[in-house]
């Protein structure tokens, strides 16, 4: 494709967009939220392999409930999805302000950690893509614990434009995700927090570790930042409750630099760890996360190559202490899975 005609096609995908957020400026909030699902449907009929691939998704994560709780799972998944994208994405920077956000934000589990995020000391703070994760950076901010998120930008350059203006209007400071490195230790030696998206597939080179009872890849950026400045990990998600975009905002995990220190691979405990509080986040409201996202596409070298798993990456998850002994046997021996790569 020419570089006229990928432009052509970034500005019209821009176009639409702009034009889908000036028409539902005119209705209220909730009536968007129906259309946004509405559209969900509709598009869960013409993109058949995508709900396809949430299907194959929550299968490998829930294993034991029946095809009619898979499909309704996947169903409200691409619901929930939809209404992120096309609603509270836009909405959030503009209706989440410091003095209405007791209207619409319930702390949840916040409150034991309030100490802590008071003391302006440095933090990195995790979330997945669940419920609604634009929503977290914007509410610290809008609380006064400013954040710097860390993003991938999108591929098309206006929407990525666009999209970090209104995170940034919000009070949202946002970092590429490219070759950022230098500016998080700056960030973190000034006493800042960050905060990562921290679900996505890692590749075949990242970290192997469990999530929902099979390996996945994962990034060691994380681990390794906290590892070297010594710093807390904490793990949350912005549950949606209705319609009315109401939130309810939930640390469910604390990772303490004495939590690892003693530990003989404390970068496979973190990032296991923060895995498993992702989960434990997504277990919440389980339709509100992206399952047609690829979680498992990588596969460890051994898994690659046919061969069991090591004897070392064995004894590692053994040392896991949240591991139960059925679960710890579902990841040495794992079920053949078909994997979602389209």
């Amino acid at each position: 494709m020419s570089a006229a005609s990928k432009r052509l096609i970034h500005l019209s995908h821009y176009a639409l967009a702009r034009g889908f957020a000036s028409l539902f400026h005119l209705f209220e909030a909730e009536q968007n939220m129906r259309t946004a699902a509405m559209l969900a449907r509709i598009f869960t009929h013409l993109g058949a392999h995508r709900l396809q691939r949430a299907g194959v998704n929550i299968r490998r994560a829930f294993p034991d409930i029946n095809e009619a709780q898979v499909n309704l799972l996947a169903d409200k998944s691409v619901e929930s999805m939809f209404q992120l994208f096309m609603v509270e994405s836009m909405l959030t920077p503009q209706r989440l302000h410091a003095r209405n956000w007791p209207d619409n934000i319930k702390l949840g589990t916040v409150g034991p950690h309030m100490d802590y995020l008071l003391s302006k000391q440095p933090a990195i703070f995790v979330t997945g893509h669940c419920g609604n994760w634009e929503l977290l950076g914007f509410a610290l901010a809008v609380l006064d614990f400013h954040l710097t998120a860390v993003a991938r930008p999108l591929d098309n350059p206006y929407l990525d434009k666009w999209l970090l203006g209104m995170r940034r209007r919000g009070g949202l400071s946002v970092l590429s995700k490219w070759n950022v490195t230098q500016e998080l230790q700056n960030i973190i030696l000034e006493g800042g927090r960050i905060g990562f998206i921290a679900d996505q597939n890692a590749g075949d080179d990242g970290l192997f570790v469990p999530f929902f009872g099979q390996m996945a890849s994962s990034y060691k950026s994380i681990g390794l930042l906290a590892m070297r400045f010594r710093v807390p990990v904490f793990v949350g998600t912005a549950v949606r409750e209705t319609d009315r975009l109401k939130y309810r905002l939930e640390i469910v995990d604390r990772i303490n630099p004495e939590d690892w220190e003693s530990l003989e691979d404390p970068l496979f405990y973190i990032t296991a760890r923060f895995n498993r509080g992702i989960e434990n986040s997504i277990r919440l409201a389980p339709e509100q996360y992206l399952w047609v996202h690829r979680r498992w596409k990588s596969r460890p070298k051994w898994e690659r190559e046919g061969n069991p798993m090591p004897e070392r990456v064995q004894n590692k998850l053994a040392s896991l202490p949240w591991l139960s002994p059925q679960e710890l046997d579902r990841l040495v021996h794992p079920q053949p899975q078909k994997v979602a790569t389209s």
